[in-house]
């Protein structure tokens, strides 16, 4: 059976990053049954970021999935064996989340040889990128993934990217010292904008199941 990866990086279990990463696992189930569709979210999990003990580099035993043990240990291995990659986080102050970046580290360093400097994966797979954030098209800090994508392109393969812009960021505007946002313009843009991401995520979906369904 084939398999998708969905690696939720955002905090909130129901949210805009949740609902995005929901769309697309339906999307892909909907094109086969034989398509196992798993969405891990980082903050349910106990983990750190690469402890730099390079077990993944020792001479004879190297390895390009990470060896040190934690919750993170069976979740990078299922990835290795998958068959497409789907990473989603929020932006926070122009990056993604302090458990994605964690997550990459560990995900990513043992793909990089430090005698040629390659990058290498278990296999190649089709990686479908996302974020969500405050920014609009047309004026956002977002560095996204930031060096971490160039590591994933050459390792798995040219990422697909998709992107919700002008998210809520609360469902009450008025309990919050949030002045410098009108909730107005929030929700003109939410309800011109957000059913299509939705749909847009849900088409992500099928688009990467066909792929790897062949």
């Amino acid at each position: 059976m084939k398999k998708i990866m969905i690696i939720d990086g955002g905090p909130r279990k129901n949210f805009n990053t949740a609902s995005m990463l929901q769309k697309i696992a339906e999307g892909a189930a909907a094109v086969s049954s034989e398509i196992e569709v798993k969405t891990v979210r980082l903050y349910g999990l106990d983990y750190k970021g690469c402890m730099s003990c390079m077990a993944c580099k020792i001479k004879g035993r190297a390895s390009n999935v990470c060896k040190f043990k934690d919750a993170l240990t069976p979740i990078l291995e299922e990835i290795a064996e998958a068959d497409a990659l789907v990473l989603g986080s929020p932006i926070y102050f122009g990056d993604v989340t302090g458990q994605m970046r964690t997550f990459l580290e560990r995900l990513a360093f043992p793909w990089l040889s430090y005698n040629d400097y390659s990058l290498t994966a278990p296999k190649k797979m089709p990686v479908v990128l996302v974020e969500t954030m405050n920014g609009q098209p047309e004026r956002n800090n977002s560095q996204g993934y930031g060096s971490m994508e160039y590591c994933i392109a050459n390792a798995l393969g040219q990422p697909e990217h998709l992107y919700a812009y002008n998210t809520y960021q609360v469902k009450n505007y008025d309990r919050y010292e949030l002045a410098g946002f009108s909730e107005e313009a929030k929700r003109q843009y939410r309800e011109e904008h957000w059913e299509e991401d939705l749909k847009n995520a849900y088409e992500v979906g099928r688009r990467l199941a066909e792929i790897i369904k062949g």
